[in-house]
Order: structure tokens, then C-alpha cells, then sequence
């Protein structure tokens, strides 16, 4: 159950959300195993004074936070991290060097569902 947090400038279509969203969890898919149900992801945007970067990026660029179960492999994060910036690549011509990419892996005992510990 990944959750996905994708931090962006204001001002995107619907549409380019949407490819932005789909691009995500078909990495997710693909990278991971994860069923095409398990979509848990949001994004977030900046008006551009809120949201610096170093002079270099353009405006697509954004940071997509990743928090996953622990025990992925490190060949399974580094798929998942390639796929999705190919995907972004190819259905947004996003420049690689516009997608940055953090996972997160917080123990089983910090997640809660349906007010349920995860054990």
C-alpha cells in the first residue's frame, strides 16, 4: 500500500495531472507488484514563491514522496524510481532532472488502518 505525495508548482491542467497521477502508480505497478487497485496518492501544489529549487529546474519539476511497507528490495526501489521517471519522460516530456524522488519506509508499527495497527 504505498502512499504517494507528489509536490508541484500550481498551475497544471486536469489532464496533466491525471497523466502525472497514472504515470506514478503504472511505475508502482510495474516496479513493485502492486495491485492497480492500490492507489493512495495526492498531490500537492505550490504557488511558485512557495516552492524553490535550484536555478537549473524548470517548472515541471516535482518531488514525489513514496512511503511504502519496509521490505522492498533495494533492485525493487531503484525500478520503482527509474519506471516512474520513464513514464514521466514519455507521457509528459518531462526532463529526468525534473523528478526527484524520496522513499520512505516507516516500520509496520507506524502505520494504522481502519484503526488498526499494523503488525
Amino acid at each position: 500500500m504505498p502512499l504517494v505525495k507528489i509536490n508541484m508548482l500550481k498551475g497544471k491542467s486536469l489532464e496533466y495531472k491525471k497523466l502525472v497521477l497514472d504515470s506514478v502508480h503504472n511505475g508502482l505497478v510495474s516496479s513493485l507488484g502492486i495491485a492497480d487497485w492500490d492507489r493512495f496518492q495526492r498531490i500537492i501544489e505550490f504557488d511558485k514563491c512557495d516552492f524553490e529549487t535550484s536555478p537549473e529546474k524548470t517548472d515541471n519539476f516535482m518531488i514525489i514522496e513514496l512511503s511504502l511497507f519496509p521490505g522492498r528490495t533495494k533492485e525493487q526501489k531503484k525500478s520503482a524510481i527509474e519506471m516512474i521517471t520513464s513514464n514521466l519522460v514519455s507521457s509528459l516530456s518531462i526532463k529526468p532532472t525534473d523528478v526527484f524522488i524520496v522513499i520512505n519506509e516507516p516500520p509496520l508499527e507506524n502505520w494504522g488502518m481502519g484503526g488498526n495497527q499494523k503488525q
